[in-house]
Protein backbone atom coordinates (compact mmCIF):
# COMPACT_ATOMS: atom_id res chain seq x y z
CA UNK A 1 0.00 0.00 0.00
CA UNK A 2 0.75 3.76 -0.56
CA UNK A 3 1.06 6.20 2.07
CA UNK A 4 -1.17 9.10 0.66
CA UNK A 5 0.85 12.28 1.38
CA UNK A 6 -0.12 16.25 1.89
CA UNK A 7 -4.06 16.69 1.33
CA UNK A 8 -4.73 13.68 -0.59
CA UNK A 9 -6.76 10.79 0.09
CA UNK A 10 -6.54 7.03 -1.58
CA UNK A 11 -9.67 5.70 -2.37
CA UNK A 12 -10.34 2.04 -3.27
CA UNK A 13 -13.50 2.03 -5.66
CA UNK A 14 -16.56 0.20 -5.49
CA UNK A 15 -16.62 -2.87 -7.26
CA UNK A 16 -18.32 -2.47 -11.01
CA UNK A 17 -22.47 -3.39 -10.68
CA UNK A 18 -22.98 -6.57 -12.79
CA UNK A 19 -27.07 -6.31 -12.27
CA UNK A 20 -29.10 -3.50 -11.28
CA UNK A 21 -31.08 -3.87 -8.19
CA UNK A 22 -34.07 -4.48 -10.44
CA UNK A 23 -31.98 -7.90 -12.04
CA UNK A 24 -31.41 -6.19 -15.49
CA UNK A 25 -27.48 -7.63 -16.50
CA UNK A 26 -25.30 -4.85 -17.26
CA UNK A 27 -23.43 -5.82 -20.32
CA UNK A 28 -19.58 -5.44 -20.10
CA UNK A 29 -19.68 -2.09 -22.94
CA UNK A 30 -22.03 -0.57 -20.08
CA UNK A 31 -19.21 1.89 -18.77
CA UNK A 32 -19.87 4.36 -15.87
CA UNK A 33 -18.13 6.41 -13.46
CA UNK A 34 -17.91 4.68 -10.39
CA UNK A 35 -17.62 8.02 -7.55
CA UNK A 36 -18.14 5.48 -4.78
CA UNK A 37 -15.13 4.31 -2.62
CA UNK A 38 -13.60 3.47 0.76
CA UNK A 39 -10.76 5.40 1.68
CA UNK A 40 -7.26 3.81 1.97
CA UNK A 41 -4.71 5.84 2.84
CA UNK A 42 -5.17 9.45 4.00
CA UNK A 43 -2.50 12.44 3.97
CA UNK A 44 -0.99 14.27 7.20
CA UNK A 45 -3.02 17.62 5.82
CA UNK A 46 -6.36 15.87 5.86
CA UNK A 47 -8.85 16.15 8.63
CA UNK A 48 -11.98 15.49 7.02
CA UNK A 49 -12.46 11.66 6.15
CA UNK A 50 -10.23 8.78 8.16
CA UNK A 51 -8.74 5.31 6.71
CA UNK A 52 -12.14 2.93 6.53
CA UNK A 53 -14.48 5.70 5.59
CA UNK A 54 -16.67 5.45 2.36
CA UNK A 55 -17.13 8.09 0.33
CA UNK A 56 -18.58 10.42 -2.52
CA UNK A 57 -16.76 12.32 -4.74
CA UNK A 58 -16.08 14.79 -7.96
CA UNK A 59 -15.31 12.11 -10.81
CA UNK A 60 -13.32 14.54 -12.52
CA UNK A 61 -10.54 15.35 -9.93
CA UNK A 62 -9.66 12.20 -9.69
CA UNK A 63 -5.71 10.83 -10.56
CA UNK A 64 -5.18 7.27 -12.03
CA UNK A 65 -3.04 5.23 -9.56
CA UNK A 66 -0.78 1.82 -8.53
CA UNK A 67 -4.15 -0.26 -9.05
CA UNK A 68 -7.08 0.61 -11.57
CA UNK A 69 -9.18 0.57 -8.83
CA UNK A 70 -7.86 3.00 -6.72
CA UNK A 71 -8.07 6.84 -7.30
CA UNK A 72 -5.84 9.47 -5.82
CA UNK A 73 -8.07 12.71 -5.28
CA UNK A 74 -7.14 15.95 -2.83
CA UNK A 75 -9.91 16.41 0.07
CA UNK A 76 -11.50 19.35 -1.74
CA UNK A 77 -12.44 16.78 -4.35
CA UNK A 78 -14.73 14.82 -1.57
CA UNK A 79 -18.16 15.43 -2.29
CA UNK A 80 -19.48 13.83 1.13
CA UNK A 81 -18.93 10.85 3.65
CA UNK A 82 -21.55 7.84 3.56
CA UNK A 83 -23.42 7.29 7.15
CA UNK A 84 -24.05 4.42 9.02
CA UNK A 85 -23.20 2.22 5.94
Amino acid sequence: MVKAVMDRVFIRLDAKETATRGGIILTDDHDYERTIGVVESVGPSVKSVKVGDRVLFHVFDELPSYDPDVVVVRENSLLGVFEND
